[in-house]
């Protein structure tokens, strides 16, 4: 008999309820595509005719949630007026609670949209999130306010990510491949929409706009919450001077500071 890793059984299985088998490179291809399916199969079943994709920092607080960080950092240090770690943990409290104005800037804006955009037998721009917390789960908790369903799409991490408890759980994914993911995110998107995040925001934006770019995508509204925030982390205009793009491809994106802003912005492109 010739060597393998195989583990022998003394029962034999039929290869699709064969994890061993499954799990193994040969078999890396139809992991693949049922990472693909199964997503869009529960879409199709929920009448998911389109979607607004929301991204953001995981960290960003909720307002009350960041005021009573405050509130602890503060009372911490009148006890210990002198000790450097709580003065930088208050000034870390003070920021992140002046950044979690953003995550009731996209709970706000998510319930609009599911507001004016779902009903019972048509879902349109729904919202999806990557289902961790954050500005992710702002996404999810505003259309969850509405009554409305909403998706997430996580993914496996070498840290632990659990999804936020107000994703629909039946648009709750778990994926492994993060080329399907992306896949997922724009298939049916009809909007992609950026708050203050980090590199897992800077890589769907830029990865969005080089796909609007070269036309392999339509044309979408690309909305970036937080103007001083974007200009300040990026120099578009050197993007230009120095001929990296064109001057025209400044517009593929648009800022916007409040949930009004947001919707506006969608409901004009789209004409709703």
């Amino acid at each position: 008999m010739p060597d393998s890793d195989y583990p022998a059984s003394a029962t034999p299985l039929k290869a699709y309820e064969d994890l061993d088998f499954l799990k193994k490179d040969i078999c890396r291809g139809l992991r693949l595509q049922l990472e693909f399916l199964k997503p869009d199969y529960m879409m199709d079943q929920l009448r998911v005719e389109s979607t607004i994709v929301i991204f953001g920092s995981a960290r960003t607080l909720p307002p009350d949630v960041a005021t009573k960080r405050l509130q602890d950092a503060q009372a911490d240090l009148a006890r210990q007026p002198n000790d450097l770690k709580l003065q930088a943990a208050l000034k870390r409290a003070e920021r992140m609670l002046k950044e979690s104005h953003f995550y009731q800037v996209a709970r706000d804006f998510s319930a609009l949209i599911t507001r004016e955009c779902q009903s019972r037998d048509l879902r349109k721009l729904v919202v999806i999130t990557d289902g961790g917390g954050g500005i992710m789960e702002a996404g999810n908790r505003g259309a969850a306010d509405m009554g409305g369903i909403s998706a997430a799409l996580n993914i496996t991490l070498p840290f632990e990510q659990h999804p936020n408890p107000y994703i629909t759980p039946e648009l709750s994914f778990l994926l492994h491949y993060f080329s399907i993911r992306k896949m997922h995110f724009l298939k049916r998107a009809k909007g992609l929409c950026c708050f203050p995040g980090g590199f897992g925001t800077m890589d769907e934006l830029f990865e969005a706009l080089t796909l609007v770019q070269t036309h392999k995508i339509p044309p979408m509204p690309i909305l970036l919450f937080g103007k001083e925030f974007w200009e300040e982390l990026i120099n578009w205009n050197t993007f230009v001077e120095r001929g990296l793009i064109s001057p025209e491809d400044v517009n593929l994106f648009s800022y916007c500071e409040t949930a009004q802003d947001g919707w506006e912005a969608l409901r004009t492109f789209h004409g709703l």
